[in-house]
């Protein structure tokens, strides 16, 4: 059979060094995973002058970390969330820190240029600045402050969102800057993570912004890309480079950083420049340039220094889709079989299942024996099936194929369909879906769903934090998604086709 439009043969993947430049292309992007210099009283009201004091000293790090970009080729130039105050503090305590930052499709401004147009912007000065004296754009994450009433909900706002009893929207904000230092795009976040001192915007918004070396780019921030609005919604519109700082919190099996953003990248056809913070009290590493064909990327091991990277990476434009791929449900009518204990071969075992939570799901689970196989297991009317063969074993590792379809409920509210191919913690199936980061086991295998949705993101990670590009990935119309996988470099820790039912999720 002819492959569909929803055939991806996925041929070379680049697994590069963190200062590699992988491909002959148009434009070098940077990253930088930033180690904060934090507030160590995050909650205790400062004046400007303190909170200003304290940002310049994370700016002043920026400032030579866009040096060495601009010295390597870089074009642009990305920050990572919350990098340059840090975290935890109130609605009250941030109010120093924040800034009005002006609406660049109603008002074109260069703040290195005209600082004396918006008062109280020095920390939108220093960045425009930084770009304009280091000839590259430059994206940084910063909070915002803007005025309200109650008959105005938001500046030209048609929202009923109620305006806040302080009179003031705290916004969690990417700001862009052209290579000149004129202020391109301002974005605020919509889907906040335990976030008290911000707000959510009282519209949805999409913020792109037009290079000339690259095209068009989009903003998300950290728990955004697991959200229709505004990640699908800017791929519905045609975007394949999409803007990522985050502040993200490693969650295996599932989502590692490096692990979801490389998913993301394959899964949407995107291209995605992620900067993380580093830290390791929050469990935060994982930064990289992804492309569908490639990712530099770095991601620090137990033990490791705790200091910023900066990484840089040459990759290929990726134009704007004119007639963007369908998103959405799969149509009822169109769906193959999903029936409980179907397999797609013949032979296909059926032995004991069991339940055991993984990221707080519980997923329906069953024990692969012996060195090689096809097994299958469901949750409900939804079913994952695995075919594989082990090519270096350690016999003290177990593993398991997971399946769940249902509504995520803890630390956020989304629904998922997801197959996974997990190394387990311990020698008992209760161990089976908690943490793992080392593995000996390498095996060639082949892992499929038939999925209700058209957004499945495919990854495999292996040892210590490293990424593995699946030899096939073939998705089809009708829902079903496989993913084949041979010659490891490092033990398998998950194989995983994550499923987001955006269509589910509630309001």
């Amino acid at each position: 059979m002819a492959p569909g439009p929803w055939t991806l043969f996925l041929m070379t993947f680049l697994c590069c060094g963190t200062h590699a430049h992988c491909l002959a292309s148009s434009y070098v992007a940077a990253v930088y995973e930033h180690h904060v210099i934090l507030n160590p009283e995050p909650r205790v009201l400062l004046s400007r002058r303190e909170a200003l004091q304290h940002m310049r000293q994370n700016v002043q790090v920026y400032e030579q970390q866009a040096a060495s970009a601009a010295h390597q080729g870089a074009q642009i130039v990305v920050f990572p969330e919350d990098g340059l105050q840090g975290f935890n503090f109130t609605r009250s305590s941030i109010t120093p820190y924040l800034e009005e930052v002006p609406d660049p499709q109603q008002e074109s401004w260069n703040p290195c240029e005209h600082p004396e147009r918006h008062p109280d912007t020095e920390v939108q000065r220093w960045l425009s600045c930084m770009a304009r004296r280091h000839g590259l754009y430059v994206v940084a994450n910063m909070g915002s402050v803007q005025p309200c009433s109650s008959s105005h909900s938001s500046p030209g706002s048609s929202s009923s969102a109620p305006c806040p009893a302080d009179g003031r929207w705290h916004f969690n904000t990417n700001v862009a800057f052209r290579s000149d230092g004129l202020l391109v795009a301002r974005y605020h976040k919509q889907n906040l993570y335990f976030e008290d001192a911000f707000d959510s915007p009282p519209r949805a918004e999409l913020v792109t912004f037009h290079t000339p070396f690259a095209g068009t780019f989009g903003l998300i921030t950290c728990f955004d890309i697991l959200f229709r609005q505004p990640t699908v919604a800017l791929l519905e519109k045609g975007v394949r480079q999409l803007i990522f700082p985050t502040a993200w919190m490693n969650q295996l099996p599932l989502l590692d950083t490096i692990q979801f953003q490389r998913a993301l990248s394959l899964g949407a056809n995107v291209t995605l420049l992620a900067a993380n913070i580093r830290s390791d009290e929050l469990i935060m590493s994982g930064s990289g340039i992804y492309s569908p064909s490639s990712a530099v990327y770095h991601h620090a091991q137990r033990g490791d220094p705790e200091e910023g990277r900066l990484i840089v990476a040459s990759l290929s434009a990726l134009e704007p889709l004119h007639d963007p791929l369908p998103t959405g449900p799969v149509p009822q009518g169109e769906q193959g079989d999903t029936s409980a204990g179907s397999c797609p071969s013949e032979g296909c075992s059926a032995p004991h299942t069991f339940t055991s939570s993984m990221m707080h799901d519980p997923f329906r689970f069953v024990l692969l024996r012996g060195a090689g196989g096809q097994l299958s297991v469901c949750d409900g009317s939804f079913c994952c099936w695995l075919q594989y063969q082990s090519t270096h074993t350690n016999h003290t590792e177990l593993y398991a194929l997971g399946a769940f379809a249902g509504l995520h409920t803890v630390n956020g509210r989304y629904s998922l369909q997801v197959c996974a191919l997990v190394k387990c913690a311990g020698t008992e199936e209760h161990s089976c879906g908690q943490e793992v980061v080392q593995a000996d086991t390498k095996m060639d295998f082949v892992l499929e769903g038939t999925f209700s949705t058209r957004h499945v993101y495919p990854s495999v990670l292996s040892s210590h934090y490293t990424l593995e590009q699946p030899t096939r990935l073939h998705t089809t119309p009708w829902g079903s998604v496989t993913m084949e996988h041979s010659s490891m470099s490092g033990g398998l820790v998950t194989a995983a086709l994550y499923g987001r039912m955006y269509h589910l999720d509630p309001h």
